[in-house]
């Protein structure tokens, strides 16, 4: 790769979203990436040819006998560090999966040996149709990193899944992708379940029990694997960050919501992660309306035991007998690694990621550092450093064991 100033190509499909990708040139243009648009014609009609050319300060590639003599269909494919299509249609994605080259940016696919990311955007019954998901399938056995379209406002008065994701979160992808380097997307094919968050457990209708998660480090992993090639389900719990793009995202509250999610989830997946911080207990009985002040003392909260969700998981998987990687986490904040080990046994989880917590460590910070304990008896130690750095780390250890 070209690590002073990175090449992206960035392929724009026929769709009204493509108005959305002028953001994401320039958050690539103004982070010192040399960019070559390749729009399709019919794209052409949603954004024209001048505002591409002026936003990434580089001429706009149209089609293949435009400087014939530079063999553009061959040479631009050849040169990239990553082609990004955004959006990709449903007929940019039948046509790349199908391997027809009938313009200049499906031979700069054909041609390419660098990371290859698709932003799907299209109408929910595009998106759901036999022929698309088929198409996805072909895309990602081959390495190519599909990501699932967005939930939102579609064209016209239409809501549901299609919406492109927004472009700061498609820019993240592409930065991820291109920091590791051109390395293959070794977690193509792989279906993949991460929780994050907190749990919180209602006493009345305006407060709650619960913890200090602000959910970073399971967004972190959700965001690393997808730039490697899995198909992400995000089970998140009272979270306020944008949703990772390209990951399912779905939404939970209490200890009770997560373990049914992740039960759900988990059922056809390869890995498990349980990076959600889950409360230990929650009130037994829920007021219904506010509890209010009378002077008198307040009346105890009797508490009940959460169910364990990630040593549930681990009997599920063994009941199932396959070759499923279940991952916890554990936040300490004394003897770490005894309480880690104690913990590890206890879960049956194949990985254990034991964090300090407290004082400005692990919640709701943009760094983190930590133990990987193992149930073959290793112990990795990840140093401080970005959350997203540890998410790869732990995928390095997971990959290691899905091979085996």
């Amino acid at each position: 790769m070209s690590t002073e100033h990175p090449r992206v190509v960035l392929g724009v499909g026929a769709g009204i979203a493509a108005y959305k990708v002028c953001e994401l040139l320039r958050r690539f243009t103004e982070s010192g990436h040399r960019v070559r648009v390749v729009p399709t014609d019919d794209a052409l009609r949603f954004v024209g040819e001048p505002t591409w050319a002026a936003l990434s300060g580089e001429p706009v590639a149209t089609g293949v006998w435009n400087a014939a003599h530079d063999v553009p269909h061959v040479r631009i494919g050849r040169e990239a560090d990553l082609v990004f299509v955004a959006p990709a249609t449903a007929d940019l994605l039948a046509r790349a999966a199908h391997g027809i080259a009938d313009d200049l940016l499906t031979n700069t696919l054909l041609t390419a040996r660098c990371p290859v990311v698709f932003a799907p955007a299209m109408h929910t019954e595009m998106w759901e149709h036999p022929a698309t998901r088929a198409n996805v399938a072909t895309l990602r056995e081959r390495g190519a990193i599909v990501l699932d379209p967005a939930v939102g406002r579609l064209t016209g008065a239409d809501t549901g899944r299609g919406r492109l994701p927004d472009p700061d979160e498609l820019f993240a992808v592409g930065q991820r992708v291109l920091r590791r380097g051109g390395l293959e997307t070794d977690l193509a094919g792989r279906r993949v379940v991460v929780s994050a968050g907190g749990t919180r457990e209602p006493i009345d209708p305006v407060r709650f029990i619960g913890n200090r998660s602000s959910g970073r480090q399971g967004y972190a992993l959700a965001a690393t694997a997808v730039a490697r090639g899995a198909a992400v389900t995000l089970v998140s719990a009272n979270v306020d960050l944008p949703d990772p793009a390209g990951a399912d995202v779905r939404r939970v509250g209490s200890a009770t919501e997560l373990r049914a999610a992740m039960l759900a989830a988990s059922a056809e997946a390869d890995v498990v992660v349980m990076a959600a911080a889950v409360a230990d207990f929650r009130p037994r009985t829920a007021a219904e309306a506010k509890i209010k002040k009378s002077g008198a003392a307040p009346r105890p909260i009797e508490l009940a035991e959460n169910p364990d969700i990630l040593v549930e998981l681990t009997r599920e998987r063994n009941r199932a007998g396959t070759g499923q990687v279940v991952v916890g986490f554990a936040a300490e904040t004394d003897h770490v690694l005894e309480h880690g080990r104690a913990k590890l046994a206890r879960k049956g989880c194949d990985l254990l990621v034991v964090n300090e917590v407290g004082e400005g460590r692990a919640f709701g910070t943009a760094d983190n550092q930590a133990v990987v304990l193992g149930a073959d008896g290793s112990a990795t130690e990840i140093p401080n450093g970005p959350k997203e750095a540890l998410a790869d780390r732990v995928w390095d250890l997971v990959r290691e064991r899905l091979a085996g």
